[in-house]
């Protein structure tokens, strides 16, 4: 073949090279993820709204020791804000010295959107953590609880290191159960050494199904240390499943924009459509972030955790608190799109991660040896 002399040869091997790996790929997969909502900066609390109801996080036995703000009071005492670098920061008071049995000031918002499946891509430098701290970003079905389920993307407590993700469901006929054998990273929480299979938040003192991150460095002071990360829910027909990247790991495609969950490995956590009715079981779906102190699970293990004293003496010293804090970049919801080639109209892009990118490139350098530049 003799190239037209107006173009360089670069140009024919690049223009080819693009035109092969976007078809290898759209071979392999035909759903890509777009963006939906955006949750940063400045505007970032103008979509979600505060919280001011009694912790609801005391369904056993243990006294509630939150005390949630509306936003103003969250806005006037430092709470909540937004920093000049575009830092969204929620905070417990870390400053009131509090006479026993007097709850902390705390914050817990919740999104005016709702949501049916979707991609759920939080960047955060900082989680809360300490003794007598329980954080969490989750999602929350509408109706009563456990109605339409819960998913607890990260929780955890006290200066614990591995996050734990659970699942939370209404009773059922056949219910929702994890299925042990699904690839994932984790390891399944356990009862009395007893695998919890069973997503009904209605045994087992609420405890749904849950899995508990492998690495140390996705909950607690490590986590921050290493200057946070990412954490993605990917919600779909295919089941519930969720990453977590330190700082240093973020994949390029998350960092670009251009999210593909088919290129990050096994995830840490996943629910399996198999023993699972994803649609029947999880459904009009808000996202939370919230800072709860003791309640249940902080209160009940902080005998065994190894904090000081007990969870009601360590809540009045305001110095306890000062890493109860999130900081986040930005929290992104993508929605899934059907790729179609059908059309000879239609216009479709490419994006090629950089390792398949060299690797192709370079099998076309070796066959094209041939090629001066330009």
């Amino acid at each position: 073949m003799v190239l037209p002399k107006h173009r360089p040869r670069i140009f024919w091997l690049l223009h080819a090279f693009n035109a092969i790996t976007c078809g290898i790929l759209a071979e392999g997969t035909n759903v890509i993820w777009v963006i939906q909502d955006t949750y940063e900066g400045q505007t970032f609390f103008d979509t979600f709204n505060f919280y001011t109801g009694a912790d609801p996080t005391n369904r056993v036995n243990f006294q509630r020791m939150s005390r949630f703000v509306d936003q103003q009071t969250a806005f006037n005492s430092g709470l909540a804000y937004v920093t000049s670098q575009n830092k969204v920061i929620m905070q417990g008071d870390n400053t009131t010295w509090l006479s026993s049995g007097t709850n902390r000031k705390s914050v817990r918002i919740s999104s005016q959107a709702m949501y049916n499946t979707g991609l759920f891509i939080l960047d955060l430098d900082m989680a809360p953590w300490g003794c007598g701290v329980w954080p969490a970003f989750w999602t929350l079905g509408s109706g009563t609880w456990p109605a339409n389920g819960e998913i607890d993307i990260i929780e955890g407590v006290h200066d614990n290191e591995h996050n734990q993700v659970t699942w939370h469901t209404e009773p059922g006929i056949q219910g929702c159960n994890l299925t042990a054998t699904t690839n994932f990273t984790g390891t399944i929480v356990q009862t009395n050494g007893v695998d919890n299979l069973q997503c009904n938040a209605l045994i087992n003192n609420n405890a749904g199904c849950g899995i508990t991150e492998w690495s140390r460095a996705s909950y607690g002071p490590y986590f921050d240390s290493q200057g946070g990360g990412v954490f993605a829910m990917k919600w779909d027909d295919n089941g519930i499943a969720v990453w977590s990247f330190y700082r240093a790991a973020i994949p390029e495609d998350i960092a670009q924009g251009l999210p593909d969950p088919t290129i990050w490995g096994e995830p840490d956590a996943a629910l399996a459509p198999t023993s699972c009715n994803i649609s029947q079981y999880f459904a009009n779906h808000s996202i939370i972030f919230d800072i709860t102190f003791c309640g249940d699970w902080a209160g009940n293990s902080y005998a065994t955790s190894g904090c000081p004293g007990t969870c009601q003496e360590r809540l009045m010293d305001p110095a306890n608190f000062v890493n109860a804090s999130w900081i986040i970049n930005s929290l992104k919801v993508y929605k899934s799109a059907t790729l179609s080639t059908s059309s000879s109209n239609s216009v479709s892009a490419c994006y090629v991660p950089l390792p398949t990118w060299i690797a192709v490139f370079s099998i076309f350098i070796f066959a094209f040896g041939f090629l001066s530049f330009p």
